[in-house]
């Protein structure tokens, strides 16, 4: 009867882990000023199937990670995404993002981005609004980096807009 009950329970377990990829909706955003380059560098972390899903949704594809054929159309989705969801507002002006690429990294997806030169950052505003195109309850985790003082907040969906001065 044990081993019936322990076959059962870890049947239940292996069907239930099966039907769910994960249980949270979350990503996170690092914008990490740069001395030297006067640039913020800007780093995305996200779950694959979630920013696979987001971006086919968005476009009306069906491009996957993880595909090589799908690679540079992927490339190109990621960039036009990142540009819809993502914007810079650095003492009061918006700067220019520049999309660099990706890389996958087992079950996430790592976004690069660059903006353009910028002095002596005071204030900082973001907007950021990644996977919010499918998930209402998604969390995007915004960090902000200058001259090594890190200022973090949690962007539960709808919030998108985050504001750290230094």
């Amino acid at each position: 009867m044990k081993k019936k009950l322990k076959f059962l329970a870890f049947g239940f377990w292996f069907i239930l882990l099966g039907s769910f990829t994960h249980p949270y909706h979350v990503g996170s955003v690092e914008f990490n000023y740069n001395q030297k380059s006067k640039t913020f560098e800007i780093s995305g972390r996200f779950f694959m199937d979630d920013l696979e899903n987001a971006v086919n949704k968005k476009y009306g594809k069906n491009l996957h990670f993880q595909d090589k054929k799908f690679e540079k159309e992927m490339n190109e989705a990621l960039k036009n995404y990142a540009s819809e969801c993502l914007k810079l507002k650095v003492n009061n002006r918006f700067l220019k993002v520049n999309y660099i690429g990706y890389e996958e990294d087992k079950e996430g997806v790592n976004i690069f981005m660059e903006s353009e030169a910028m002095r002596n950052p005071k204030k900082v505003e973001t907007s950021v609004d990644f996977i919010y195109n499918l998930f209402d309850d998604q969390i995007n985790i915004i960090h902000i980096i200058v001259n090594g003082n890190r200022k973090s907040q949690k962007l539960n969906y709808p919030d998108q807009y985050s504001l750290q001065q230094f």
